[in-house]
């Protein structure tokens, strides 16, 4: 594996099939590594290393099991000759990294011949915070430049007249004086229409006086507020200071999610509709916390390389779940992945070292190759793989992938959560990151955390806490860029501690991880009625040339126009629908206390002729259209709460997509 910095291109080596290296430029064989690995020796003599900030909670934690780790992984590649495969990250041209920004967060149509000419992207602009308006401004103005500089013949729209049709009807945005997207106090639950209809908290001056009046615990996880405008308005006081203190497990704060009364929405429960929008929002919130806290957000792009196209080890994620999906439909996981943890589980998580022990290289190069030869035949004997083989080739697997499990585009991203200020900036941020994951590299690191999180939990007995294993599993992970080329120096010394403290977080707080911020359902919720609004205004207009066309009385229209739930449903009763259920429908009265979990109960007992099939943990209930596509509902949100939201509705149980 290889770094170089300080040239046009980053190169990344990628080693295939089967943990191979081979020799390195220069005569430099890739095994061979220039750190001294007594501890004492780490850091070049004279240097001083500053363990302030972030890296705090590493003070007390010995560094060995990283060291060591990363020296069984350059012996592993030295002891194979196959050929390697540089890949190259391409460093952008002035202009270029915030263009390609823009496209990700599905506004490209700010630039270039179509500039100016979607509905759609206004609409969006109009539900950003401020912080995430002036993370766009930004990218904008950048891009700006860089036209004009190149003389592009297409529009060029001045920065400021992206958001003039929201100011002009809101107020002056992003200095501070007036809000954006949220009305004052007296108005708070009134559209721009000056209908009634349901309130959406963003991150404007509003959430100011959230923050300063909501009771908060430093353990509590705000996920109502943009943690950008939390970040802006924390950024000079003392609430946002770090916890201090060792790097024991028992040290890391207890975050916690407050309770949500309209439930908790996590990765999974959405339409894809909306996950693509939750997606272009988390990459525009990352974008501003960042910017924020001062730290340089850039996404970088892998130059294509020709890659295995079958196999086990060194093939790309979407193309192995592509083969063995044909063998398992609708697998996720890759098959081999799932084999190894369950290898490593069917004999005990007990073992003292397991992960931490090496297997046999060449033993483990052996069924390296077996596997690749034998596996999707059936013929491979699982019973010649011992414990520590199999650990061994679960962590060659996640290493020998052509780009890191995590994505080339937001590597360095993962790698400077370390740099942020505060640990719950941190986690935020890694909130963040983990929604903008690619779905299979998600799922993929999912699980993994999963299994990681099992093995701690037997950690009387093997030995591996926390610490432990995110030391042996950070290597793995986060040092696809080096550690390979250069000796040991200060920087790198605090990128090993800094992932191997981003690997602790994300075991830790996995459950908090996979959690869509309400802020960003929040403005989902928003894009969603008012580009209903707009389109009933579009078809509205339609409608009335007709009318005015047919010569038909336009009351009669509109009383045509009344939908069912309007006549057919008392206020605060909702109809219930349960096709996969005995009993398929049922009208249900909203009361305080009435949850989700409690619908689907109550749906359950009744049987009706068909034998009930279904179990309670099988089937959700969901909310469907109004201002969402489809959510699904955790069993603890209360309907009432949630009814109020989304007024419009449809409510179905049914069992979840896997």
């Amino acid at each position: 594996m290889s770094w170089r910095s300080g040239s046009p291109g980053v190169v990344l080596t990628a080693y295939h099939p089967s943990g191979g290296a081979g020799d390195a430029p220069g005569g430099r064989r890739s095994g061979q590594y220039t750190m001294n690995h007594d501890h004492s020796k780490k850091i070049p003599d004279g240097t001083s290393f500053d363990r302030s900030g972030s890296q705090d909670s590493l003070d007390e934690l010995s560094m060995d099991d990283y060291w060591k780790e990363l020296e069984n992984i350059h012996e592993t590649r030295g002891n194979n000759h196959e050929e390697r495969v540089a890949l190259v990250v391409k460093e952008p041209d002035e202009g270029e990294l915030e263009e390609e920004w823009l496209k990700e967060a599905g506004l490209s149509n700010l630039f270039g011949e179509s500039s100016g000419d979607s509905l759609e992207s206004m609409v969006f602009l109009s539900t950003l915070t401020r912080t995430q308006k002036a993370a766009v401004e930004k990218r904008v103005e950048t891009v700006t430049q860089t036209m004009r500089k190149k003389n592009k013949q297409h529009q060029i729209p001045d920065v400021r007249d992206i958001f003039r049709l929201q100011n002009d009807s809101k107020g002056k945005v992003c200095d501070g004086s007036e809000p954006s997207a949220v009305k004052t106090s007296e108005n708070k639950n009134e559209t721009h229409d000056g209908t009634k209809g349901p309130k959406f908290s963003l991150g404007t001056d509003e959430q100011k006086s959230l923050l300063e009046d909501m009771p908060s615990s430093d353990t509590d996880i705000n996920l109502e507020i943009s943690f950008a405008e939390q970040a802006a308005n924390l950024k000079d006081s003392s609430v946002g200071k770090m916890y201090k203190g060792g790097g024991g497990d028992t040290l890391l704060p207890n975050f916690r999610l407050p309770k949500d009364k309209t439930g908790t929405t996590k990765i999974g429960d959405l339409a894809p509709q909306d996950m693509k929008k939750v997606y272009s929002l988390a990459l525009i919130e990352l974008t501003a916390l960042y910017d924020i806290l001062g730290t340089e957000f850039k996404q970088q792009k892998a130059v294509k390389i020709k890659t295995k196209d079958s196999g086990l080890f060194g093939v790309p994620l979407s193309l192995l779940l592509e083969q063995d999906q044909k063998k398992v439909p609708g697998t996720k996981i890759p098959l081999i992945f799932q084999k190894l943890i369950a290898q490593i589980e069917e004999t005990t998580l007990e073992t003292e070292g397991l992960l931490r022990i090496p297997g046999v290289a060449t033993r483990v190069k052996g069924l390296c190759q077996e596997l690749e030869a034998k596996f999707y035949e059936g013929t491979f004997n699982w019973e010649n793989v011992k414990q520590h083989d199999a650990a061994s080739l679960l962590k060659l697997f996640i290493r020998e992938l052509p780009q890191p499990l995590v994505t080339v585009e937001y590597l360095k991203a993962f790698q400077d959560v370390q740099n942020l200020p505060t640990r719950k900036q941190q986690l935020q941020a890694l909130n963040l990151l983990v929604i903008l994951l690619p779905e299979a590299n998600r799922d993929t690191l999912k699980v993994l955390l999963e299994f990681l999180q099992r093995v701690i939990d037997h950690r009387d007995k093997n030995k591996m806490t926390l610490k432990n294993v995110a030391m042996v599993m950070a290597p793995n992970l986060f040092t696809f860029h080096g550690f390979g080329s250069k000796a040991i120096e200060q920087s790198e010394f605090a990128m090993a501690a800094g992932t191997a403290n981003v690997m602790r977080f994300m075991i830790q707080y996995q459950k908090l991880l996979w959690t869509i911020p309400k802020f960003i359902v929040n403005q989902v919720r928003k894009q969603n009625t008012e580009s209903q609004k707009k389109e009933k205004e579009k078809k509205d207009k339609a409608m009335k040339k007709l009318l005015k066309k047919m010569a038909y009385d336009r009351e009669k229209h509109e009383k045509q126009e009344k939908t069912p739930n309007d006549t057919d449903v008392p206020q605060g009763v909702i109809r219930v629908q349960a096709p996969h259920l005995s009993k398929v429908s049922m009208a249900i009265q909203l009361t305080e206390e009435l949850k989700a979990g409690d619908i689907v109960a109550r749906f359950l007992i009744e049987k009706s002729g068909n034998v009930q099939t279904l179990k309670k943990e099988e089937v959700f209930l969901y909310e469907i259209g109004g201002n969402i596509g489809e959510r699904c509902l955790d069993d603890g949100t209360y309907m009432k709460d949630l009814y109020q939201l989304n007024p419009t509705a449809e409510w179905v149980i049914k069992p979840k997509q896997s």
